[in-house]
């Protein structure tokens, strides 16, 4: 007992030194899996399917990255690019930028990409770094056919764009708030009948479940349409898909059943 006691008045002299710390603790992992669990008890976790189930034919293209801090995996690159390659599939629309990498790569089989950031300006006057703001669009903007948008998701009318997309795919600010809204708005204005979302982060990796993304996708879609959620293996991505198909329980640790082999080579990069 006395150990406890010893650590709770440790602690709060380190919450007395950085108050912000507060915020890590609330905003943890942990802590929105009490709250997901919670608001619903009877969902543990999206089903899963393969990248292959989703997918006509997954091409065999060179995936394009920089292999830096906040980017896709090779396999959320490959699920893309899998679904871009569906019959069914001629324009896609993303929100979250970055480097550009994952509209870059659609844009290699798909001609109508369009993705959306907040400007740099806007970037900067968040108080974030102006080489972090310098960074956004680098890769897409090598493709002249790629549209950017600047815009910011909270503020922005979608409605305006005057169309709907066949492919979406959504990557910005991953805060429960955020995620809802971003949702929201797509759904309300970019998605038709046969539209397919997927939400990147979903997972922190393709078996770690980030609670405070996924409450934000449940909560701001219609209960009718969670059965059409699923968690697609070996990615960090969940996706919305339109159509029947046949899925998988999640389990934390399932034994592999795929395994990729990868050949990497590198040339040197520009801006």
């Amino acid at each position: 007992m006395k150990d406890k006691f010893t650590k709770l008045a440790e602690a709060a002299k380190i919450l007395v030194k950085q108050p912000s710390l507060i915020n890590l603790m609330l905003n943890s992992n942990e802590n929105f899996k009490t709250k997901f669990q919670a608001k619903y008890p009877n969902i543990s976790a999206l089903n899963q399917l393969t990248i292959n189930d989703l997918c006509d034919e997954v091409p065999q293209i060179p995936v394009t990255t920089f292999f830096l801090d906040g980017g896709s995996m090779l396999t959320d690159l490959r699920l893309l690019m899998g679904l871009a390659s569906r019959k069914d599939v001629n324009s896609y629309f993303e929100i979250g930028t970055w480097r550009g990498e994952s509209v870059f790569n659609v844009g290699k089989i798909l001609e109508d990409c369009t993705t959306m950031n907040l400007s740099k300006k806007d970037i900067v006057s968040l108080g974030l770094n102006a080489g972090y703001a310098e960074q956004h669009g680098i890769l897409s903007r090598k493709n002249p056919a790629i549209k950017h948008i600047e815009a910011n998701t909270k503020t922005f009318d979608f409605s305006k764009l005057g169309r709907t997309f066949d492919l979406i795919f959504i990557d910005g600010d991953h805060s429960y708030e955020m995620v809802k809204n971003d949702t929201q708005k797509v759904f309300a204005s970019l998605v038709q009948e046969k539209s397919i979302v997927v939400w990147h982060d979903y997972a922190y990796s393709p078996r770690k479940i980030r609670y405070e993304v996924f409450m934000g996708i449940l909560d701001a879609l219609p209960q009718n349409l969670h059965k059409k959620l699923y968690h697609i293996k070996n990615t960090m991505c969940a996706v919305y898909f339109p159509f029947e198909i046949s899925s998988e329980k999640f389990a934390e640790f399932f034994l592999p059943e795929t395994v990729f082999d990868v050949e990497i080579s590198e040339k040197e990069f520009r801006n």
